[in-house]
């Protein structure tokens, strides 16, 4: 996965109103970010010597590109691979035909992983990667319209067959609502100012394109700001792809589920790419991995020892090696927490 945050074209100072283009579904370009990094994380969970056939989930599927790895590096490991987006199962699939009935395919929301894992018939995990936020694929296809530098429909649902459209969040919303939004998931400084130009331009006509949203905010943010934050577009395309995906909220849900499945020795891997994403994951892992003893005491309580342990102190970041090779994983952060102790049963 990428983040909208980063700028993903050249040039990208430039309105795109003029261009437009779609790539063919095979040549979506995804580099797994970190990919040698996740691997030995998860390698203590994924070869433990008294599970037969470890179980990894990938919640974030996509192209497949980490799956191909763990599949390869693992000789022994089922998969259950989770993705909302049908067109990036189809391309997995394709990528991940020779291995066989050793990963299955579920197109799910990764907070459904309950559900899913019900229906393959797993109910404990060794480990699972959740690589957060829109692919490099889905930003490649642009006709999905999750970038801003080609003129696209104002789409941005990873699952296109559900719900609202960011055309619709655009064309319906309050004032207060589309300034929250762009102020809670974008952190966009103009948050007020854009919500107003949106509501005045949208009684003379629908928003219906990335194009005309992307001059709005051209002729919206002052020039000073443009020439010093990036492109303009990027906080408003973020803000409007995580309310229209739910995605925040589906974090929240996912985690504890996923760390409930772990078996004693599994590990999940978290791959967070926007400061909204990764606060969820630390609060959530920090809250695992702490005591719940009253402080000052001279002993533990029992049933009061944290069940979990944090694999990486603080959030990890691309070296420079692997920003040389994939510059979209400049913003990843990466947290890694394992089971150590099953729940005290009362």
């Amino acid at each position: 996965m990428t983040p909208q945050d980063d700028d993903n074209s050249a040039g990208a100072q430039t309105p795109p109103s003029r261009r437009s283009g779609k790539r063919r579904s095979g040549e979506h370009g995804h580099v797994p970010v970190m990919a040698r990094r996740i691997i030995e994380s998860l390698r203590p969970a994924l070869s433990n010597p008294t599970v037969a056939q470890p179980v990894f989930v990938d919640a974030t599927l996509g192209a497949g590109g980490h799956t191909e790895l763990i599949l390869r590096e693992f000789g022994s490991v089922r998969v259950i691979g989770i993705d909302r987006d049908a067109a990036a199962l189809d391309i997995a699939a394709t990528r991940l035909a020779d291995f066989g009935n050793r990963i299955t395919f579920h197109q799910a929301r990764f907070d459904e992983l309950p559900a899913v894992l019900a229906e393959a018939g797993a109910d404990r995990i060794d480990a699972a990667l959740f690589d957060l936020g829109v692919s490099s694929m889905q930003l490649d296809q642009t006709d999905r319209g999750f970038a801003y530098a080609v003129d696209a429909p104002l789409d941005m649902r990873m699952n296109p067959e559900a719900g609202p459209t960011a055309a619709d969040v655009l064309n319906t919303y309050s004032h207060g609502d589309i300034a929250r939004i762009l102020r809670e998931y974008g952190d966009e400084r103009f948050a007020g100012k854009i919500a107003s130009a949106i509501v005045r331009e949208r009684e003379r006509e629908p928003f219906t394109t990335s194009a005309r949203l992307v001059e709005l905010l051209y002729a919206t943010i002052p020039a000073a700001t443009r020439r010093t934050g990036g492109h303009p577009a990027k906080r408003t395309f973020q803000a409007l792809r995580v309310e229209v995906n739910g995605e925040l909220e589906a974090l929240r849900q996912a985690l504890p589920g996923v760390l409930a499945s772990l078996r004693v020795g599994g590990r999940v891997a978290m791959m967070s790419y926007q400061s909204l994403e990764d606060t969820i994951v630390k609060r959530e892992f920090a809250l695992r991995t702490t005591s719940t003893s009253p402080p000052g005491l001279p002993v533990e309580l029992p049933g009061t020892a944290p069940r979990f342990r944090l694999v990486t102190r603080g959030a990890e970041r691309p070296d420079q090696q692997e920003l040389d090779t994939n510059p979209r994983s400049a913003p990843v952060r990466v947290r890694v927490i394992e089971r150590i102790a099953e729940e005290e049963v009362r």
